[in-house]
């Protein structure tokens, strides 16, 4: 059965563009999350739609039992309103909002509220480990002191292609495309390292929460995590005139794809080789592949990863219809996977 037309998007993107592209007052970027028992998150997601509809929200939310995660803009005249309905509800009260860096965008086009089996794909079975008995919290602060140890481990527990533009200077950054995949690959890696001071830093700090929990159930001793994440940790530097030890970008999840934390550019053109942070879709929609891209290929490639990907596009619609269901582009035919070192 349908959910009633008010609990969901009803217009075509084209619609959702048009009314965003009209949109004069500026809107607030942010994020938050919090693990928590919802005993109903079906239920929990239709009250947070009613509620959070009618004040202009925009976002990706996701719901289930174990709690909320949610990346959203608010206009300016309704972020006020917005913190009192969320803090309405007993569990969200006093959660902390982690407004972007730059927050003054329009990242997203409709609202979504989704019910999923975690707020988090970690793969994990939480019934075997106390998930609230998490890791240190570490402020801005705490952070560049124990950077400045040579005792220190930093941890990057984010996918490949988010630390591949921007990372704490010295961290390791697996080289992995999910989180799950991660959980496993930095255990063996520290395997003999449990008693030393382990720092990990994600986003914004969600998938810290589960990981250090882990991680100390797993034996490892001394497991702290950057409070807020990477957003936090530079706002923090900023207010407080602190150096940023964090270089680069910050990978984010929606239209913005990034925020600039420093001038560094850390990466390259995964065409050219030539210093570049860009981070694009490809242009072909059956290939549809993240990627690294300067300006100047940009050009070249016609904004595809690939000279098969560019030749493809420039085929009628029919024929790419036709043949789409028939070829792989970097080995998939959608998703954010890396794509292959020779174009």
């Amino acid at each position: 059965m349908d959910r009633p037309q008010e609990l969901r998007n009803l217009l075509s993107r084209e619609e959702l563009q048009a009314r965003l592209d009209a949109e004069t007052e500026p809107r607030t970027t942010l994020s938050f999350y919090r693990y928590a028992h919802i005993a109903d998150p079906q239920t929990f997601r239709d009250e947070c739609y009613a509620s959070w509809s009618p004040l202009g929200v925009l976002g990706r939310i996701y719901v289930a039992a174990e709690g909320i995660n949610g990346q959203l803009s608010v206009p300016a005249s309704h972020l006020d309103d917005f913190r009192a309905a969320l803090y309405s509800v007993p569990f969200l009260k006093d959660t902390r909002l982690n407004v972007a860096i730059e927050a003054e965008a329009k990242s997203f086009l409709k609202l979504v509220i989704k019910v999923r089996p975690k707020i988090v794909a970690d793969g994990l079975n939480d019934a075997t480990f106390d998930v609230t008995k998490r890791g240190r919290h570490l402020d801005a602060r705490q952070v560049n002191a124990l950077l400045e140890r040579d005792d220190t481990i930093v941890v990057d527990m984010r996918n490949h292609y988010e630390s591949e533009v921007g990372y704490f200077e010295g961290a390791i950054r697996p080289d992995v495309a999910t989180f799950r995949e991660i959980l496993p690959v930095v255990e063996e890696l520290l395997e003999d390292k449990k008693d030393q001071e382990i720092i990990m830093y994600c986003t914004g700090g969600i998938r810290c929460e589960k990981a250090s929990a882990y991680y100390l159930h797993r034996g490892f001793e001394r497991v702290s995590m950057v409070d807020g994440g990477i957003i936090e940790y530079a706002r923090q530097c900023e207010r407080e005139g602190l150096e940023k030890k964090y270089i680069g970008k910050n990978f984010v999840f929606d239209g913005r794809i990034g925020e600039r934390i420093t001038e560094d550019v850390v990466s390259h053109c995964h065409q050219c080789g030539q210093p570049s942070d860009r981070q694009v879709d490809c242009a072909n929609t059956a290939c549809n592949i993240l990627f690294l891209q300067c300006e100047r290929c940009a050009d070249a490639y016609q904004h595809c990863c690939s000279a098969a990907c560019r030749d493809f596009v420039q085929l009628p619609p029919e024929e790419q219809e036709r043949l789409a269901p028939t070829l792989t582009f970097n080995g998939q035919r959608a998703g954010k996977a890396r794509p292959r070192s020779s174009v």
